[in-house]
């Protein structure tokens, strides 16, 4: 089914003459394309040319004069809210579809076990049906439709995906789990099809974009079982098919309002599937930005009409993302409304909000912080832990040689446990209980934190600290007698106290604790401390207050207990108790901290031994086991089409061959290409050699353990631009000269070899896609290419 074919709008407005409108906007449509090429040619070439007046225009005004005819003409009737969808077949993308959907469904169920991230996004999907909370650092659509399509047959979400390989019971139905992504990746070859028609290349060298993304085995592989890229590389080519057609739309036209809503909503799909999928929206925003920089030298459109309508282009873009963006979330916490074991990752808050959450464990616990109050600190963003101190103290020097204070460690641990206890006191008090007349904290109170098993007070001096040398050390005072004197006073601010009336709450008030002596405030750095810390994470004082990692809150609160002061506490516990119901929050306060936590929450994996670096994957020189038998050597290995990796890449460094070479003949005015030709080139190689860049390069700055499969989307913009460099090499040679028929034929012969090549490669490799064969020691071995490639051999 076809609503992204070769030249056919996928949305008209119609009358009741649909044939004799179609042939006019047609041919009105031809000519403002005549028009743009001519005022592109003359802006864009570096050829000289006159400048020419009058004849765009005249036939702009001409098919302007002739769409007003028709739409007075009496026979005609008025159908400006009179919509019609036209859907068309189209052979070569019902062909592609049908050819990927078999490779794609081939035996789906198989393995009938868990394959590589499985483990995780099984999990996922498993917690929605149970609507418990989970937190993952990536948006939640891939997982949302997985669930919608499990749950649609009566899914449970009864199995645990205990690990790799774990066999699925008889409860959790495979093929839904694995439909969703199966169906993406058999759209993405038509789509692919359908983008390079839109930069005008011929049919055949479109068919064959095609057929390289359903023969690559990397593509393959990723589509068939519960993983995210293909629904990524679906969303993102199909945004960039929209955005392609936008622009090309006439302004404000229905078709256009249409195209420029699903450019946003496809384009923003993408990222709520993984967050890399912003990469092709600044792909989308470069395309529309060259769209309008080239309208920019037509002098019969105003400014305020350039401008207006990149105003319009952007806000239509923007509203559709917005409101995917949202709806997405607001399904997934519609969803998770129980507490789960992801829940610590959130603020106490947060957590107080799910059912059966942090609320059923501090219910009943006093609200208002006073002294005498014992308190567990809670950092509030990013990493999960809690102040911290034990009878363990720095080292009198550090490996660097520098000094300490020698004083007891002050951390920040990742656990509950009894030394991340501390009580609130007065420093005019000399007791650590609470009094007859509540003495309660608010906003801008001093107060001291004693830790409630080492009743050592916390302190801080000018003393630099352990992993964070331009911060200051902060420990437990310890009177060692050698003129360091405590310094132990801390200034509690109150961030959001406008909401308890500056008042220091349990729960929801997010404070800093500065300290008096220095202005630095308490802060979790994120390093690490090395044996001697027991690997707990540095907490350190800052004199630059105003981060995200100074903020903490009191998630657990008792008073102080004393056999004189029952009454006291009776009286206290019955009238300033936290809620014994769940907390409310809006969508908005949790849809602001579930943001900032998938951007700050950065735990780095664990080192892994099927992990690559982006120099090595152009070449493919690593590969990822997903499966293996337990009976044999059969296995499901991630590997692409080596003919189609090594070619792509060639085509890139042909494409910039290609640009330099007419750059530089161009400075020399010696014009190999007319003028058409030249922006043709440029424009679609400018757009996916961008699209390739910009999806590849920015993986060199990540300090992160990085994946073959995160190559994917790159993949797919340079099989796009190898298809181009073949397309133009086709023309050039159509355009040599006498002996063209000759080359071409002999390029074509070239062409069905590698193409050869192509399907031989995926057919011998397609094993270690499918998982279904069974191979000896020597079958494995056999297909090893490289060295670098960790086929495994468990089974002689």
């Amino acid at each position: 089914m076809e609503v992204i074919g070769d030249s056919l709008d996928g949305t008209t407005v119609r009358n009741r003459k649909p044939q004799k409108k179609q042939q006019k906007v047609t041919e009105e449509d031809s000519k403002q394309s005549a028009a743009l090429d001519e005022n592109e040619r003359h802006q864009s070439s570096d050829e000289p040319a006159p400048l020419k007046s009058g004849h765009g225009v005249d036939k702009k005004l001409k098919g302007f004069t002739e769409a007003i005819e028709e739409v007075t003409n009496g026979d005609v009737v008025d159908d400006r809210f009179n919509v019609t969808i036209r859907v068309q077949f189209n052979a070569a993308t019902v062909g592609l579809f049908l050819l990927s959907f078999l490779t794609r469904f081939y035996r789906i169920t198989h393995p009938r076990g868990v394959v590589f991230d499985e483990i995780h996004f099984g999990k996922f999907v498993s917690l929605y049906l149970k609507n418990t909370f989970y937190f993952d650092q990536h948006p939640p659509l891939g997982k949302l439709l997985i669930a919608g399509a499990a749950g649609a047959v009566g899914y449970s979400g009864s199995f645990e995906f205990p690990k790799i390989g774990s066999a699925y019971d008889e409860s959790v139905p495979i093929f839904a789990l694995r439909f969703v992504p199966a169906l993406c990746g058999s759209l993405l070859a038509p789509i692919v099809y359908s983008i390079l028609r839109q930069v005008k290349l011929g049919r055949g060298v479109s068919i064959l974009g095609g057929l390289l993304i359903i023969l690559d085995n990397a593509l393959l592989t990723h589509s068939r079982f519960v993983l995210m890229e293909s629904m990524l590389l679906f969303f993102a080519a199909f945004g960039i098919l929209s955005v392609l057609k936008f622009v090309q739309a006439r302004p404000f036209s229905v078709r256009w309002w249409v195209l420029g809503s699903l450019t946003g909503c496809s384009l923003t799909a993408a990222i709520c599937v993984k967050f890399i999928g912003f990469y092709s929206y600044l792909v989308a925003l470069y395309i529309v930005g060259r769209h309008v920089w080239l309208e920019l030298p037509d002098r019969r459109k105003s400014n305020v009409y350039i401008i207006g309508k990149a105003v319009v282009q952007i806000a239509l873009v923007l509203v559709a993302s917005l409101a995917v963006y949202l709806g997405c979330f607001y399904v997934h916490f519609a969803m998770l409304y129980k507490a789960g074991p992801h829940d610590n990752v959130m603020t106490s808050a947060f957590q107080a909000s799910l059912e059966g959450g942090l609320a059923s464990i501090t219910k009943g616990q006093p609200l208002r912080i006073q002294h005498g109050s014992q308190i567990t600190l809670k950092h509030t963003h990013g990493r999960v832990c809690w102040l911290h101190s034990h009878t363990a103290v720095y080292p009198i020097k550090y490996s660097d040689d520098r000094g300490s204070s020698h004083q007891q460690q002050v951390t920040c641990y990742g656990f509950k446990d009894v030394n991340n206890w501390w009580i609130v006191k007065r420093p005019e008090k000399d007791n650590l209980m609470v009094d007859d007349e509540p003495d309660y904290i608010e906003h801008g109170d001093v107060v001291q934190l004693v830790h409630g098993v080492t009743s050592r007070a916390l302190n801080s001096h000018d003393v630099a600290s352990p992993m964070s040398p331009l911060c200051q050390e902060v420990s437990c005072y310890i009177d060692y007698n050698i003129s360091m004197p405590g310094n132990l006073l801390w200034r509690v601010e109150l961030l959001n106290g406008k909401e308890s009336k500056n008042k220091w709450h349990a729960i929801t008030s997010q404070v800093r604790l500065v300290h008096v002596n220095t202005s630095a405030a308490l802060k979790y750095s994120g390093e690490q401390l090395p044996d001697w810390g027991f690997n707990q994470f540095e907490v350190v004082a800052d004199r630059r207050q105003y981060t995200i990692d100074t903020i903490w809150n009191v998630e657990e609160h008792r008073y102080t207990e004393h056999k004189d002061k029952k009454e006291v506490l009776n009286k206290l516990l019955t009238t300033e108790m936290i809620p014994t119901e769940p907390t409310t929050l809006s969508f908005w306060n949790k849809f602001y901290e579930l943001q900032m936590k998938m951007l700050l929450h950065n735990d780095k994996l664990e080192s892994h031994m099927y992990s690559s670096e982006p120099h090595e994957w152009p070449l493919m020189d690593k590969g990822i086991a997903y499966w293996i038998d337990g009976n044999s050597n059969a296995q499901i290995h991630l590997l692409g089409n080596l003919v189609i990796w090594y070619s792509a890449t060639f085509g890139i460094v042909l494409y910039v061959g290609f640009l330099v070479f007419y750059l530089i003949r161009r400075r020399r005015q010696l014009f190999d290409l007319d003028p058409a030709a030249w922006n043709r080139f440029r424009l679609g190689g400018e757009i996916f050699l961008a699209g390739y860049l910009i999806h590849y390069l920015p993986f060199f700055f990540m300090e992160r353990t990085l994946f073959l499969y995160n190559y994917l989307p790159a993949l797919m913009f340079k099989i796009l631009l190898l298809c181009f460099v073949v397309d133009h090499c086709q023309q050039a040679i159509r355009a040599s000269g006498s002996r063209s028929k000759l080359v071409l034929t002999i390029f074509r012969a070239i062409l069905a070899t590698w193409f050869a090549g192509v399907l031989y490669f995926f057919r011998r490799y397609s094993v270690l896609s499918y998982g279904t064969t069974a191979l000896s020691a020597d079958d494995v071995l056999g297909l090893r290419l490289k060295d670098t490639w960790d086929l495994i051999v468990h089974k002689p």
